[in-house]
């Protein structure tokens, strides 16, 4: 259908033509994105919060810069799965188009941000593990918790603001230029520069990484050298460096995760997409739930502050539990007593 061909839409801006975008035709590709969103979605959900319990339960994390900067990923994790699954599955699942184009744009922008928050924190880990490594005797008076907290409402402020500009304006329709072919009413000139932006945080975060994994190298060859003469150091070098290659697997499971559907944007800027691909690009769209939902795995498995606050919740839980258990025993026993 004519109507269909998004990139020659600059005229059709009508709420008829989200039709064309709803890409999944048959009842098992729906049940399957609902399948996919719910249980990704859920326990992503599940995940984050739990890491948001452990890192602000605790005070020897939640003071800490690096952990300020995982808490920031692990919200923005959740906030992405709550408006990417509401608005996804409302859209390809049950069709529902009874909202106007600025609310369409509303909810688009609140993925973006949340996404563009998540890759901003990662890029906030690495540097405060580079700075950690590479000018250790310095790291306490750079990376202090004030500074951390700026940087972190700087992140909020620009991505939302990044996110937003399609819905103050930036749009294919307002503008009567190209629209995209994968998001109704985008600009495929916002598009381009919005990949363009993930694709600096990107080489921002690999290069920093790259440092990272190069002085952690070194450390571990000089701790193998000098092992004795080491001391007290031991323990915080072997700290940052399994720090270190937390995030790095942090970082390879999100490029793994995005990369599909980072290709199929830039694609789609520069040739027509068939509707297979379409489809393709619908169900990649859940890696980034399972992006979010792996990140908390990772932190419980490589960090051991983490873990530790984990285990401790566990056996509290499993005290408590047992208590509550022979509660009743107890009583029944204690009232046989008073009887006899």
């Amino acid at each position: 259908m004519d109507i269909c061909k998004a990139h020659e839409n600059a005229s059709k801006c009508s709420m008829n033509t989200m039709k064309c975008f709803m890409v999944l035709s048959t009842e098992a590709q729906k049940i399957s994105i609902a399948t996919l969103c719910g249980l990704f979605g859920t326990l992503c959900i599940f995940e984050n919060s739990l890491v948001l319990y452990l890192i602000f339960s605790s005070p020897g994390t939640r003071r800490k810069p690096s952990y300020i900067f995982i808490s920031s990923l692990a919200l923005a994790d959740i906030l992405a799965s709550i408006i990417f699954v509401c608005s996804f599955v409302n859209f390809h699942v049950f069709n529902e188009i009874d909202f106007s184009k600025e609310t369409f744009l509303l909810q688009l922008g609140g993925v973006n941000t949340s996404f563009s928050a998540s890759l901003s924190s990662l890029l906030l880990t690495a540097l405060d593990r580079y700075i950690s490594i590479s000018r250790p005797s310095e790291y306490k008076l750079l990376m202090t918790r004030k500074r951390a907290w700026i940087a972190l409402v700087v992140l909020w402020v620009t991505c939302a603001t990044t996110a937003s500009l399609p819905l103050l304006g930036w749009n294919c329709c307002t503008l009567n230029s190209t629209c995209s072919e994968l998001f109704p009413f985008v600009d495929d000139n916002y598009l381009s520069i919005w990949i363009c932006f993930i694709m600096v945080l990107l080489v921002c975060i690999i290069y920093a990484y790259t440092h990272v994994l190069w002085r952690a190298h070194q450390h571990v060859a000089y701790m193998e050298k000098y092992q004795v003469q080491v001391g007290k150091q031991n323990t915080r070098m072997r700290m940052d460096v399994m720090l270190a290659k937390t995030l790095v697997m942090v970082l390879t499971v999100l490029v793994l995760c995005w990369s599909p559907i980072l290709v199929l944007m830039i694609y789609s800027i520069f040739a027509r997409l068939s509707n297979h691909l379409r489809k393709v690009f619908a169900f990649c769209s859940t890696l980034c739930l399972l992006n979010s939902m792996v990140n908390p795995i990772i932190y419980a498995l490589r960090s051991k502050e983490l873990y530790s606050s984990l285990s401790m919740v566990f056996s509290r839980f499993r005290r408590q539990l047992k208590a509550s258990e022979e509660s009743p025993e107890a009583e029944s026993t204690h009232k046989s007593s008073m009887i006899e």
